[in-house]
Parts: C-alpha cells; structure tokens; sequence
C-alpha cells in the first residue's frame, strides 16, 4: 500500500471512530437542555442555531428586495457594488460572473447556495459562475467577510457569499423589465420571471414552488461610445493610437525577404472603418470599429423546491438548480497568421499583387518577389466565438431533531458544462494561405465574389472547439445542542462531517489546430479529488454579556494530504449600547483542479493581453514603456515591438497548497435605537500564493526574469511562461465600516440613511520568497487575478454603498451612490507622464409604487448624472477608460412590473 492510500485509509478509520464517539455523545447527554428549534436560525458561518442579533461575525445581508431598490438587474451588479469585494465587470472571456472578496482572488472566495457547493466552473475549476444562480428565487445573499470557514470549509480565505432562495410560494407571479440606455447603440437589458407554487409547510405540512428566469442584454460596440477611446482622449493620456504601426490590418502590411520594414500600397489613406493611418507608412486595425464595451449575453434558469413535513420535528426537502448562460465573445477579424512557423505569402502570380490585374496600386521596390501579408480578414466583421455554460445541482437535505439533537443532512449532486463554439468569421488558417496563393483571396481590399465563395468553404462557423466538465458530489451531516448551563446561558455543541468527490475534464479539441488564429491547440487534461472533513464547533456564553465560540476543522485532500485549521471567535456586550467582537483563523487552500491537473502543452498557448517591446529583439532603455523600443537589424518591427508576444498558460504538476492566517477586531455601537454604527478592522496573511504573475512584472526587469522568455533557436520568441506558480505571499488589512439612521416618523413619510464601506489600510505583494513587497493599495500593483482575468486586481483605498430611501403609504424611493475612490495609473506610456485615475461615483435613483391590485410597479434611473467611466492608461486595457471597473452605458432607464395572481 502506497503512502498516500495509507494516510486515506487513516483518515476513514478516524472518520468512523469520531462518529462512534459522537453517537455516544448524544446518548450521554441525552436528558441536556434545548431550545425550540423553531426559535433560532441559521446563520451564515456557524452550525448552532442562534437568535440573528447573536452574530459574533461580520456578516452583510442583502435582501433580494434590495436589489430592485437599488436598480440592479443582475448579480454581477450586486458583486461590484459590494464594498468588501474587488469584483471585476465580466469580460468577453466567458467565464461569466464571479466575486472576488477583499481583492484575495475568485479561487478565495466559497460561494454557496443554501449553505452548500455548486460544481464549479468548467474550465478553471476554481469558483462559481454566478450567472447560473437563479435571480428570481433569491430572498437574501449573506456575505461572511471573515474568511477560512471552519464550517464551510478552509478555502474560503476571503470570505464566504452564501445566496439564500425563499423557503416556499404561494400563487402565480409574473415579472417584466426592461432597460434601455439614453443614448443609442446597445446595451439594452430584459428581464422576465414566471413563479408558481403552492402550500405552506407550517399550514399544510408541505410547500412546492417553481421559478424561471430570463434575461439578456444586447452587445454594446466600442464604436457606439467612442468618445471614451477616441483619439483625442488617448492622446490626452499618452497613449495615441498613432504609436501603432504595422501588423495585421485591412488592406494589409507586408514585407519582404530583403525589406523587412512594414509597407501598404494604401499607407495613405487606408481602408475606413476597418483601418487607421498608422506609423512609418502602414495601416493599424481600427479598434473602435472592432472593440466591444460590453458583451451580448443571455441567461436563463430554472429553481425547484419541495419540502415535507414528515413529522413536528422532521421535515425533508429536495431542490434542483439548473442554469443556463451564453456569452458572445468578440474579437478582432480573423488575422493571416502563420502556420506550421511559414508566414502568410501573396506570390506575384495573384492578381491582387501591386500592379496586377487586380487594381492593388503598384508600388517602387517591388521586383516580383512574394509578399509576407499581414492581413486582418475584414469581410465578415467581427471573430465571435459562443460560450456556453449549463450548471445544475440536485440536493436532498433531511433536517429535524433526533435524541436531543438539532442535525441537518445532505446529499448534493453538481455538474457544470462548458461548450465555446465559433460562432462566425473564423477560417482555417491553411485554407486562408492557400487562397492568397492562388489568387482566390484579396488582402489588400473586400473580397469579390469568388473570393467569398472560397472564405465559406473554409470557414469552420458553428463548429464546437472546446468542451469542458466539473462535477461536485458530496454528503453533508451536522448536528448541534445544548450541552450545560453556564452564567449567560447554555453552553453548546455542533459537530459534522462531509465528503465529496470532485472532477474536471477539459478537452480543446483537433478543430483548433486547423485555427490557428487563436493560437491554441488541442489538448485534454482530468483530474479528480475527494475530500473527507471533519468539523466542531464550541459555543459558550461565558457570562450573560461574554461570548466564545471555538471551531476546528480537519480536512483530508485525496491529493495533498492532511491539514488542521482552528477558529475562534468572541462577543462581549460591553455596554447596552457597545459590543465588541473579533476572530481569528487559519486556512489551507490546495491548487484547484484546473491548476493542477488542466492541460499542458509544450509551446505557446495564447497571448499576452497588453503590447510590449520583445527586450531581446526591439531593446529599450525602458523595457516596461511599450513602443520605446527599436526592432534589432533584420527583424520586422511590427512583429516585435509593440505587439502582443506569444506566451505559455496552463496548469502545473509542481504546485503546493497556499496557507493563510487571518484575524478580525470589531465593535458595534447603537447609540440611539434608530441609529447603529459598527466598525471591523480585518487582516489576512497568505504565502505559497498560487498565481499567475501579471505581464508588466516581466517587463520592468526582463533580466530579471529572463529564464521565463523561451527562446527558439534563432533567437525569436517561443513564449513567455505565464502558467500557475506559487509565489510569495499577500498581505491585505482593511476596515469595514456600516452606519445607519432611521429619522423619526412624520406625515411625511419614513426616511433612512445607510452606509456600507471598506477602507483598505494594506494591500501588498511578494512575487517569490524573501523578496521586497510591493504595495498595491489604489495603484495597480503585482496583484494578479490569475486564470480568471488579464485585468489587474483594482484595490480602491475606499469604496462605500451610500443609500437614502423613503416611504409612504404605497410609495417607496431609494436613491443610492455606489463610490470608487481614485486610482493611480499605470503612467507605462511612451512619453514621460504620470496621471491619477478619477473616482467613480455614480448614482442610481428608483421610485416604487404597490397602489394597484396585485401589482408592483418600479422606475429606475441608472447613472442619474451620467458620470462617465474613470480614464486609463494602463496597457492592459484597449480602450481608454476602466472598463473592468466601470460602465461605459451611461445614463439608462429601467422599468420593471410585477403582478401576483
């Protein structure tokens, strides 16, 4: 027996002795005292039903109500509003909507429907898409902002979001909205639910309702709000457009064997909207033409429960999740690359050579040798792929007293998929040299007719190129008491076990050898884990204004072995007014399965997503300013300086788990019964981080790093490594801050102010052992978000939800301030500049009126003063503003109707 099956084989034997001894327990204590279950809840981040005001935890509730009040129509939008968290806006990579709390990382962050797992996302195996949560089933969401759960599970090293779907329904609902922006172009949301249910499990002894939710939104182009990557602005923020020169582009550059300068028969006045005049006589992609602000998606799901009451004390529920959504990726058009290492050639035999038959202009030089074209197929518009996501989770959850015991038992059964597809205007790459060498296709202008004759017989159009799954299996069973009594009560216990097998495949498959635009191959890689834990929890009222609450946790990973992390926790009311709490945890989170077992390939996998300077080959004085560089004799400019450079990502069999340490300090005061004010300080410690390290870092010291540029062997780029690595460590601290006051009720109805914000006091960096950190806090740093995302982490100083509402009678007003404070930029530009990014605070303004049978009405205003996005200059963004952080929509209106049956 191998070392690894022993320490398993331990653990099981461990497993049934502490269940044995826990069985014995509660015939011990049988005849011990117990509150009335139906007196105490469950609270997000313990397993011993308490009363709500009993919470020794920071934790946030937002009621679903809120978000309508609040003008949100998706759950990204609850995300990057939340103070605690550095979400980032869902880009065009598919990944869809994610949280990343306290800016730690989406892989830190355990989100949770009803207390337990979803299968995670397909391809990365880290975290949960939030799109498929079911919006319309929610009654609250509950963020734990203190992390490692002992209950949960120790992971959750940022903190815990668990979505809370209402317990029953009853009637027939009907909702409609739609959003639609002030000035034209996309963007455009809509929304429709349908839920139906029937029974009251207090009234009937059972309950069943169902719900479905739609809702899409249209693409909104770059060029619809191109006032935010207009020339002029990028000018102003030292980036100009003109820096560009060369590369793929409609007509396209070329050079030649004995003229490696980039040149354009139409340098002069290129080909609008596709093209733009750029650099040293040649053309540049046109990126307002081709940009997308936001992407064209669409989700729909679909949430089931039934509950029965099988006696007073036992009841039986099973739920079912299934949901559904797409994400249309755009691209830039389909470019000439090379293939098997032989660049794209235009013989002089084609008509479309300069000075053929073709028209193409003749050019001086030329002397009838092949042209290397560099040439963006513009024919058919954008390069979409289609990005699709199916997750469903079925739970069967038994719960009741047993013996004396509060228990809960469950049985989850998850499975996600994910399938990208070409959607349109992608070719195969072979098939685009072959018709340059015939004659068939024309780089230098729109195809004839034969030319798009021959583009459809290569094009690989709703072909499926990827398809990935997880799975997430797992048993859960909990039990809590009371135990003794003690000066401020009863003491009590929870203790639980749970299993769970988890697994991943993901399969790129052959298709995408045929194109290699994307410069991906096939490939597969699966893995697999279970994870058995067992878990305590110790809660005694020391006196009548002291509380402890002690918790362990041991967990056994199939593939990296055995870890032991404790919690503990206090509440001391120093006052009537004043309570004080605080906590303090260790966490263990192994490489997910994507980082450990996803594919692995020799070469390059992608590309980075900024432009730099190759540091070998266009040299520069300051490798890290793009476009400062000079491309050595011989080499071709456009394909070495200010490009995007080839590099490797993907998984890695050398990674080891990361550890973290954390500890919370808080205290409550209610001065008034109408007013609270709470402050917690928070702080996190982590080492053998496990994440990429953000392209920039290369660049600043690319002696530093020069083992990560692989080379060929004639000096030309391979790729740079960019695969999961454990790095140093982070250090994040910070203190959330909430206040609220009700005014006094008058006959003009009843008015409230609230404040939720975070005020981060540190957020560093160390990119490998032993050396400098590197402070992150509103600036962007060496945060990285690895897999997820090419944006940098943003780590605002200060980031608040200020809200003002009123009610009367059957009308109610919410008018809320989601604040961003200011940023410092990159300032990586080709000239010497440096700048601040603004902050972002945008208002949003809802009226609801409930005076009409049945029916609820609300009208929102989003961006009421149209507060533009925040500008950049940082290089990772193609556009000039922080499209990661901010909307580029504007000022929109919403309406949304609700009629109950």
């Amino acid at each position: 027996m191998n070392k690894r099956a022993s320490m398993q084989t331990r653990f099981q034997q461990r497993l049934v002795l502490t269940s044995i001894a826990l069985a014995a327990m509660a015939v011990a204590n049988g005849a011990a005292a117990q509150e009335a279950a139906m007196q105490r809840i469950e609270v997000t981040g313990s397993s011993i039903k308490r009363l709500a005001n009993e919470e020794a935890l920071p934790v946030t509730s937002i009621k679903a109500e809120e978000f309508t009040q609040r003008g949100m129509t998706t759950l990204a939008d609850v995300m990057m509003a939340l103070p605690q968290s550095a979400s980032l806006a869902p880009s065009n990579a598919g990944s869809g909507t994610n949280i990343n709390l306290r800016g730690l990382g989406v892989n830190r962050t355990l989100v949770l429907l009803n207390g337990r797992r979803l299968a995670n996302e397909a391809i990365s195996a880290g975290y949960a898409n939030l799109d498929v949560i079911p919006f319309s089933a929610l009654q609250r969401v509950e963020i734990l902002r203190d992390g490692a759960s002992s209950l949960y599970g120790s992971d959750a090293i940022g903190g815990v979001v668990n979505f809370i779907t209402k317990k029953e329904f009853e009637g027939v609902q009907v909702t409609g909205q739609y959003v639609t922006p002030e000035r034209s172009g996309g963007g455009d949301e809509r929304r429709a639910t349908l839920t139906f249910g029937k029974g009251n499990l207090n009234r009937d002894g059972w309950s069943a309702y169902a719900t479905v939710d739609f809702h899409d939104r249209s693409r909104l182009a770059a060029k619809d709000r191109e006032q935010f990557s207009s020339d002029e602005l990028l000018a102003s923020l030292g980036r100009p457009r003109t820096l560009g020169s060369g590369g793929y582009a409609m007509p396209a550059n070329f050079t030649t064997a004995t003229n490696k300068n980039a040149q354009n028969p139409y340098a002069a006045t290129c080909a609008e909207p596709y093209s733009t005049i750029g650099a040293k006589n040649t053309c540049t992609l046109n990126s307002n033409e081709y940009g997308t602000a936001l992407y064209e998606n669409e989700q729909i799901s679909f949430y089931a429960r039934a509950a029965k009451q099988i006696s007073e004390d036992h009841t039986f529920t099973v739920e079912y999740t299934r949901g559904q959504s797409y994400i249309i990726s755009a691209r830039n058009p389909t470019q000439s690359v090379a293939v098997g290492g032989v660049a794209a050639q235009l013989p002089s035999t084609s008509k479309w050579y300069p000075g053929n038959s073709g028209g193409v202009p003749a050019m001086a030089g030329l002397n009838g040798a092949p042209l290397n074209v560099t040439w963006s197929v513009a024919d058919y518009g954008l390069a979409a792929q289609k990005d699709k996501q199916v997750n469903q989770r079925l739970a069967f959850v038994d719960e009741g007293v047993l013996a004396g015991w509060d228990y809960r038992a469950g049985l989850v059964i998850g499975l996600s998929d994910r399938e990208n597809f070409y959607q349109n205007g992608f070719f195969k790459g072979q098939g685009i040299h072959d018709g340059l060498k015939s004659g068939a296709l024309n780089p230098f202008g729109l195809q004839d007719q034969a030319g798009r004759d021959y583009l459809a017989s290569i094009s690989v159009d709703g072909m499926k190129n990827r398809d990935s799954q997880t799975t997430y299996k797992g048993i859960d069973f909990s039990a809590s008491r009371s135990l003794f009594a003690m000066a401020g009560g009863d003491a009590a216990i929870a203790v639980g076990a749970d299993m769970s097998h988890q697994t991943t495949r993901d399969d790129k498959l052959a298709i995408q050898n045929e194109v290699q635009y994307l410069n991906s191959t096939s490939s597969h890689g699966e893995g697999q884990r279970n994870v058995y834990a067992l878990y305590a929890e110790l809660d005694l009222p020391v006196t009548k204004t002291l509380n402890v609450n002690l918790a362990v946790r041991d967990d056994y990973f199939s593939d990296f072995g055995n870890t032991i992390n404790p919690k503990a926790s206090f509440r001391w009311e120093a006052t009537k007014n004043v309570m004080f709490r605080g906590s303090a945890n260790t966490g263990f989170r192994a490489p997910t399965l994507f980082d450990a077992y996803g594919y692995r390939l020799p070469g390059a996998t992608g590309k980075t997503s900024a432009r730099w300077d190759d540091p070998l080959l266009c040299p520069s004085a300051t490798p890290a300013i793009t476009g400062t560089g000079t491309a050595l004799p011989g080499y071709v400019s456009s394909e070495v300086c200010n490009v995007q450079l080839n590099k490797q990502v993907g998984s890695n069999s050398g990674l080891k788990p990361e550890k973290s340490k954390g500890f919370t300090l808080g205290v409550v005061f209610e001065p008034t019964k109408s007013m609270t004010l709470s402050f917690d300080y928070w702080n996190i410690r982590m080492k053998d981080m496990l994440a990429n390290l953000p392209e920039q870092v290369y660049f600043q010291d690319p002696a530093k790093y020069a083992d990560m540029f692989v080379r060929n062997a004639d000096g030309t780029l391979a790729y740079i490594v960019n695969t999961t690595m454990n790095l140093g460590g982070q250090k994040a601290a910070g203190i959330d801050v909430s206040a609220s006051y009700r005014f006094p009720r008058s006959t003009y109805g009843d008015f409230r102010v609230e404040l939720d914000g975070t005020y981060l006091t540190q957020f560093d960096n160390q990119l490998f052992p032993g050396e400098e950190w590197v402070n992150n806090v509103g600036r962007f740093g060496a945060a990285s978000n690895g897999t997820t995302s090419s944006f940098p982490i943003i780590t605002y100083r200060w980031k608040h939800v200020l809200k003002m509402s009123w009610a009367l009678g059957d009308w109610t007003a919410q008018a809320t301030q989601n604040y961003n404070d200011k940023y410092e930029d990159q300032n990586l530009v080709a000239q010497t500049y440096w700048r601040d990014i603004n902050s972002y605070k945008p208002w949003n303004l809802t009226v609801g009126y409930k005076g009409f049978k049945n029916t609820q009405l609300t009208f929102g205003i989003t961006n009421v003063f149209d507060s533009a996005p925040p500008v950049t200059n940082h290089s990772g963004y193609s556009f000039g503003y922080l499209s990661s952080a901010a909307s580029p929509i504007g000022r929109s209106y919403n309406l949304r109707a609700s009629y109950t049956f």
